[in-house]
């Protein structure tokens, strides 16, 4: 499942693709049959990335691309107008140790009316780049592999103040030329 530039936006419903990004914010298409464009204010609008979020467990957080995955698995998927009980027992099955204080019925919701967005687009198919770990092993290898500069000062080295360094020859000439 490859869910790279999907972003949920504080304040809005539904799901957008991030498009690009321009000085006044983020130019963002919504995944609906509209297919919207609208610019996101950078300084003001909270992007959430489909592939970060991760919903409360009881031990460890769980993945939403994991929840999705189970989702896309199961048989009957509830509709979004179903009874809270009947969501409830639902994802007890998909999300397996979560926990049921933190997630509350309108989270499930979200997340199904995600799924119900993305389960017939290509991009719920396709299998997501696996560069990230890849790329993270690289970065650390190339760190090590770097040699240090030059041996710095210290951090607690101090710049010498005006009092330590020496004082100034004084002139001793006089005005009158004595």
């Amino acid at each position: 499942m490859n869910l790279r530039g999907i972003v949920a936006v504080s304040g809005r419903p539904g799901l957008f693709k991030l498009v690009g990004q321009n000085k006044g914010g983020y130019v963002l298409e919504s995944l609906d049959a509209q297919k919207v464009k609208i610019v996101a204010n950078i300084t003001t609008t909270k992007l959430a990335s489909l592939e970060d979020i991760t919903v409360y467990g009881e031990d460890d957080d769980l993945k939403l691309l994991d929840v999705m995955a189970n989702i896309a698995a199961a048989k009957n998927v509830p509709d979004l107008k179903a009874d809270a009980n009947v969501l409830k027992a639902f994802f007890k099955e998909v999300a397996a140790g979560h926990d049921p204080v933190k997630v509350y019925t309108s989270d499930m919701k979200k997340i199904v009316s995600w799924y119900h967005l993305l389960k017939d687009l290509p991009l719920f198919t396709e299998e997501a780049p696996k560069d990230t770990a890849e790329h993270e092993a690289l970065k650390a290898e190339e760190k090590l592999d770097k040699k240090p500069k030059a041996a710095a000062k210290p951090a607690n080295a101090k710049a010498p103040s005006k009092t330590a360094q020496p004082a100034k020859k004084a002139n001793m000439t006089s005005k009158k030329g004595v």
